[in-house]
């Protein structure tokens, strides 16, 4: 009896721990916690994007009103401006993936960035016995240096923070907070530096861009101040050994100088077959892929180019007219929150209803 017992004890042991087993490989691996550290890399975008579009905003006005130019060559000092920001972003990644990390290349690029900030605000006031003009330059050309390094980073950055795919539905939340927060500080921005332009007099004048420089200047100082907070606390990955875009150039490079030697001897079907025993099969796949993907990208310059004029011809067009809402009277420069207004209203509704 004491036998029957004992291994009737066993055999149900062993069915219950069986059972427990096929549980736990069925059970949903743990939900992780939301990675709070990420609301530093959010403060930090939001600060940031306020001081550029806030800047960005009033820039046409302040090159026509302060500095004498007239409304073309100011179009094109800005869309020059523009043009180095989003150049710059090629730099930022490829420092990024190279040499320093996405936190090294934030942080050092973030303060290059204050510092040309600073430099544009401090440039505007009128009793300073320093050219406005050569303060405009150094200062603009220390943004797009900045601004375009980093803006490669952040946002991967703050990916980074996630631990994939167990928090696939979590991180895809943060795109749509971290988009969501670019837009608020571009709304806000360009809402209020205009009122600091217009509505403030300083040293003797009608309008005040030292100060409408300065409030943005700040902002990015304290961008800078939110991002060092979290620094113990961020997940870092590990920087690649060559960046993506250097290693396509290359493989392209050698495929062209290798056809130029073994045309005649060594005949290939496709120019970047030449690659092939350099780089291997798959690099050359991607990288005619990636050329492939680029004919898409074509007519892209003409949108952003007609795009981007909100800061300048249609800011400028504005200036000309009287701005009467009937309840308010929009400055020229406001006229330029009228996107981030759309994008930040389309957002929740795309969110909720279309998605």
């Amino acid at each position: 009896m004491g036998n029957f017992d004992e291994q009737a004890a066993k055999g149900l042991n062993g069915k219950n721990n069986s059972k427990t087993l096929s549980n736990v490989e069925n059970a949903a691996p743990p939900k992780l916690p939301y990675p709070k550290r990420v609301f530093f890399i959010i403060g930090n975008e939001f600060c940031e994007r306020f001081n550029f579009y806030g800047m960005k905003t009033i820039l046409a006005l302040y090159i026509k009103n302060k500095l004498g130019y007239s409304e073309n060559d100011a179009t094109v000092l800005y869309h020059i401006f523009t043009m180095m920001v989003y150049f710059m972003c090629i730099f930022g990644g490829i420092l990024s993936d190279v040499w320093l990390g996405k936190f090294n290349t934030i942080l050092y690029l973030s303060i290059v960035y204050s510092i040309g900030s600073v430099i544009v605000s401090v440039g505007s006031i009128p009793v300073i016995d320093f050219s406005p003009e050569i303060a405009l330059y150094i200062g603009l050309i220390l943004i797009a240096l900045g601004s375009g390094g980093i803006k490669p980073c952040v946002s991967s950055f703050g990916g980074d923070q996630f631990k994939m795919p167990e928090q696939a539905a979590q991180i895809a939340t943060f795109f749509s907070l971290f988009y969501f927060t670019i837009n608020a500080g571009s709304l806000i921005s360009t809402t209020l530096t205009p009122i600091l332009r217009a509505d403030a007099h300083c040293f003797g004048d009608n309008d005040c861009f030292p100060l409408a420089f300065g409030v943005p200047a700040i902002l990015m100082i304290t961008s800078l101040v939110f991002f060092i907070i979290g620094k113990s606390s961020y997940t870092y990955v590990k920087t690649a050994e060559e960046n993506m875009i250097i290693r396509m150039f290359k493989c392209i490079a050698n495929a062209i100088s290798t056809k130029y030697r073994e045309r005649s001897t060594n005949p290939r079907e496709n120019l970047l077959d030449y690659s092939i025993d350099k780089y291997g099969a798959q690099l050359v796949s991607e990288t005619r892929v990636m050329l492939k993907i680029l004919l898409l990208y074509l007519p892209l310059p003409f949108f952003w180019s007609l795009f981007d004029q909100q800061g300048s011809r249609w800011t400028f067009q504005a200036n000309k007219m009287n701005g009467d809402l009937g309840f308010y009277t929009i400055k020229p420069d406001q006229v330029q929150m009228i996107n981030p207004l759309m994008i930040l209203t389309f957002i929740p509704v795309f969110e909720a209803c279309l998605y």
